[in-house]
């Protein structure tokens, strides 16, 4: 029962999934004429959009994009007629576009040559999973896409955010981790510690109250201040999983616990064995056994990507609005009306 701070995996997920579309967010047709359309969708030749210098988007570009979207992320078919939805993902399209343009060639032929292999990485995921060589068109169809789409989606964003890694400067990078270095973003610590629980494995039902769970805490302090072996008093008094391999946690992000374990692991002397320490799970006796932060060198390429993608967010949010001159919201995709009385659809 690893003391999660649930809030911030949850934050940490949705980050995780938005830093996926961002690094996923690309134009379909790169290397063609900006106004060009490639893949299962290029029939439609309809404009939908149009931005400054001549830049156009047709409803075939615009669906294969969103369909390159669905695909990464299931979850954003159910927002594909929302309006907010399609306001995000048209500025996207059009920014990704842009930005490509401006890219230098080695970012393009670096793109193209990791795309391809990506592509062929994604292949053969679909082709262990499903059992099928055409697994992954299978999928594809699901939302309308072809592998060009796909291909081209992926090099495009490579693109893009391999040039903007480009401009992020090593003082900005440096500056960042010093940051978070503050906020021991990077502290990692192997902790041994004793659960002394509220509820069961499950965190269903209830196996003792606070005041019992403080008193039983309270005697494995005791026989620990008194030289008890750690491993010992862990397998003996812990409800913890991890209770009979000593309790030990080793080279955990401490930024995965909740709050008064996490504060706790920061703070205490090495090798001290805490008072015992409350958290939503129960009553925690800990020892830190070891502590230390990552480097800079560990975390330069990861702080790079990130100060890149930061970027490109910022071009989208604040220099798109600027760039795009009108958007046809009446020729994108539409809510199916509701059934009317006696299950018949309106007209």
């Amino acid at each position: 029962m690893l003391p999660i701070n649930r809030s911030k995996s949850a934050r940490r997920i949705s980050v995780a999934l938005a830093s996926l579309l961002v690094a996923a967010l690309a134009l379909t047709g790169c290397g063609k004429d900006k106004n060009s359309a490639a893949g299962a969708n290029a029939g439609s030749a309809e404009v939908v959009a149009t931005y400054k210098d001549g830049g156009k988007v047709t409803r075939g570009e615009y669906d294969s994009f969103v369909g390159s979207v669905k695909f990464f992320n299931p979850m954003y078919a159910q927002f594909e007629t929302d309006p907010t939805f399609q306001d995000h993902m048209m500025k996207q399209l059009i920014a990704f576009r842009v930005l490509g343009q401006q890219a230098d060639e080695p970012s393009k032929k670096e793109a193209e040559t990791k795309s391809k292999e990506q592509i062929d990485q994604i292949k053969s995921y679909f082709e262990q999973q499903g059992g099928d060589k055409n697994a992954l068109d299978n999928q594809l169809k699901e939302v309308n896409i072809s592998q060009d789409d796909l291909k081209n989606y992926i090099k495009q964003s490579l693109i893009v955010l391999g040039d903007a890694e480009k401009k992020v400067t090593d003082d900005q990078v440096k500056a960042k981790y010093d940051e978070n270095a503050k906020a021991n973003a990077y502290t990692v610590a192997t902790v041994s510690h004793v659960l002394v629980a509220l509820k069961d494995q499950n965190q269903e039902k209830d196996i003792r109250t606070k005041e019992e769970a403080l008193q039983r805490a309270r005697e494995a302090k005791q026989k620990l201040d008194a030289g008890a072996d750690f491993a010992a008093v862990a397998k003996d008094y812990s409800d913890d999983g991890n209770k009979d391999t000593g309790g030990k946690y080793e080279n955990v992000d401490v930024n995965q616990w909740v709050e008064n374990f996490r504060k706790a692991a920061i703070e205490l002397p090495i090798g001290k064995i805490s008072d015992p320490v409350e958290t939503e799970y129960g009553y925690h006796v800990m020892k830190v056994e070891a502590r230390k932060d990552k480097t800079f060198d560990e975390v330069k390429e990861q702080l790079k990507g990130e100060l890149a993608e930061t970027q490109v967010m910022d071009f989208i949010d604040k220099d798109i609005p600027g760039i795009i001159e009108k958007v046809e919201t009446d020729k994108l995709p539409k809510a199916e009306p509701a059934p009317a009385a006696g299950g018949q659809t309106t007209k």
